[in-house]
């Protein structure tokens, strides 16, 4: 796929997830490049329509966009239950399980999906499987991480401890964490391995997301929308 026409997908898809939001509504906003289209159009939206939301951001890039696009921040203590979550994926399956966290907040990304009432995520069409199969982030507490990789080998995976290519030496989470890539090759029960994840000491929070209700596939021809049976 060519960048043109991915960027085309990327556009569809986030403006088909966009429209799904009206006004007086508070949003969960995601982080990535297809969730950064969102908020802009949002945005576009706030500008020419009058739109009242209220955003609640899942890193420090998507606040500062948010703030630049006009749109209203809130938090999870002042709205801890949001109509919809809004967000991008690295990888989706048939089922409509996610991997997340190329951006490395999958952590805030998971928190403020599960207090959404329905979460949407929108991807180009080469993000979409039959069967996950990208390593899996897992944020971890920095003295942790060797303990964490041992037990990521019992689970069959292995572990990568992720670098910062732009900075130089280990990428540090917002929290101040450190971020695992554990490669478990074709994962075929993603609910399975989530919950084993969930239990690793040490751990903070993985990027397996098992609650996406709909999925926006953005094609060369228009948007596919794909709902959790």
């Amino acid at each position: 796929m060519s960048d043109a026409i991915k960027r085309q997908e990327k556009d569809r898809a986030a403006e088909s997830a966009a429209s799904r939001v009206k006004d007086g509504m508070v949003i969960g906003l995601g982080t990535g490049s297809t969730a950064e289209r969102v908020i802009r159009l949002l945005g576009d939206r706030v500008k020419a329509e009058g739109l009242k939301i209220l955003g609640v951001p899942t890193s420090l890039r998507t606040e500062q966009l948010a703030i630049e696009c006009s749109i209203a921040l809130t938090s999870l203590t002042a709205h801890p239950r949001l109509d919809l979550g809004i967000d991008g994926a690295d990888q989706v399956d048939a089922r409509l399980n996610l991997i997340k966290g190329g951006w490395g907040s999958q952590t805030r990304e998971k928190v403020v999906s599960y207090a959404a009432q329905k979460l949407i995520i929108c991807v180009d069409s080469a993000k979409v499987v039959e069967h996950l199969h990208r390593p899996v982030p897992i944020e971890v507490l920095p003295y942790a991480v060797t303990v964490v990789a041992q037990q990521v080998k019992g689970l069959g995976g292995k572990s990568t401890v992720r670098l910062d290519g732009s900075r130089g030496g280990y990428f540090i989470t917002e929290q101040g964490n450190l971020i695992i890539d554990a490669d478990f090759g074709v994962i075929r029960d993603p609910e399975a391995l989530s919950v084993a994840l969930s239990a690793v000491v040490g751990a903070v929070e993985h990027g397996i997301f098992t609650n996406a209700a709909e999925v926006h596939v953005g094609t060369e021809k228009g948007v596919k929308v794909l709902k959790r049976a």
